[in-house]
């Protein structure tokens, strides 16, 4: 039996989608902190894998909300890793502190510049450790139709606002997160025993959050006008990766995913709103 944790969640929605036999578990269903609801809920419901989307994301929140992100990030995960069954996890590219040139690989050493993406790689490690068999997929710029997201709240406030203001030098690549569901499903039948990998995952291309807001305005048909800033111009709580671009080829590679580019997955999200 497969479970799907962070149900609720963009990623946890649309494998739900894609995963109908799946028992899709959300916070109320199963608190993945609790390491002996987790033994007790995997062994009742003879969970062989386990997909977890579960994660605290608030990213400037979790500088002062830290026991909190640790907590879901770390512990949750150490919890699914020591249950038994296969474990596919979601990381990020927030792992990085983007002083890079060049798209980062699965073996650039991280070095996260956030309390969320130290976390998140404390999560990683505990998986790894922990884990007989685990694929950590990182991710970035995840956005849906679903829950809250930066093409959302973009279609919102160019909807009430003339003019909207978006930083222009923090470089990635925007994730479709039916696309990532999609890789998911496909690498599912792949996962053997005993595998254990980290793997990046995005859509193709490279853009700024102003590149993306531009395309999502325009897409949108709103009027609004995007101007460009820069970083220092609107400050957050926590730093934020400058560069953050993922290199795909492993994961395409060894699992022969599709990965469209991101301004094609995004034409086709808004077509659903």
């Amino acid at each position: 039996m497969l479970l799907i944790t962070g149900a609720k969640g963009q990623l946890g929605t649309e494998l739900s989608k894609l995963l109908p036999d799946a028992i899709a578990a959300d916070v109320s269903d199963l608190d993945i902190t609790d390491k002996g609801a987790v033994e007790t809920f995997v062994k009742e419901n003879n969970i062989d894998t386990v997909i977890n989307c579960a994660a605290y994301t608030a990213v400037d929140k979790a500088e002062a909300d830290t026991l909190v992100a640790e907590k879901i990030n770390i512990i949750g995960p150490k919890n699914l890793a020591q249950s038994g069954a296969k474990l596919i996890h979601i990381s990020t590219d927030y792992v990085f502190d983007g002083t890079s040139y060049r798209p980062y690989s699965e073996n650039d050493t991280p070095h996260p510049v956030s309390v969320y993406g130290k976390t998140k790689l404390a999560g990683e490690q505990a998986v790894l450790s922990q884990s007989q068999s685990a694929i950590i997929i990182r991710t970035a710029w995840l956005y849906s139709p679903y829950g809250t997201n930066f093409v959302k709240t973009m279609r919102r406030l160019g909807a009430e606002k003339s003019i909207l203001k978006v930083v222009c030098d923090q470089v990635g690549t925007p994730t479709y997160a039916a696309d990532l569901a999609q890789a998911i499903v496909d690498i599912l039948p792949q996962f053997k025993d005993g595998h254990k990998g980290i793997y990046h995952f995005s859509n193709q291309g490279v853009c700024s959050w102003y590149d993306f807001a531009v395309e999502i305005i325009k897409l949108s048909g709103l009027s609004c006008q995007v101007k460009p800033i820069e970083t220092r111009d609107y400050p957050t709580a926590a730093t934020r990766p400058f560069y953050s671009v993922l290199n795909k080829s492993k994961i395409i590679s060894e699992f022969n995913v599709n990965i469209p580019h991101w301004k094609e997955s995004l034409e086709k999200c808004l077509k659903l709103f």
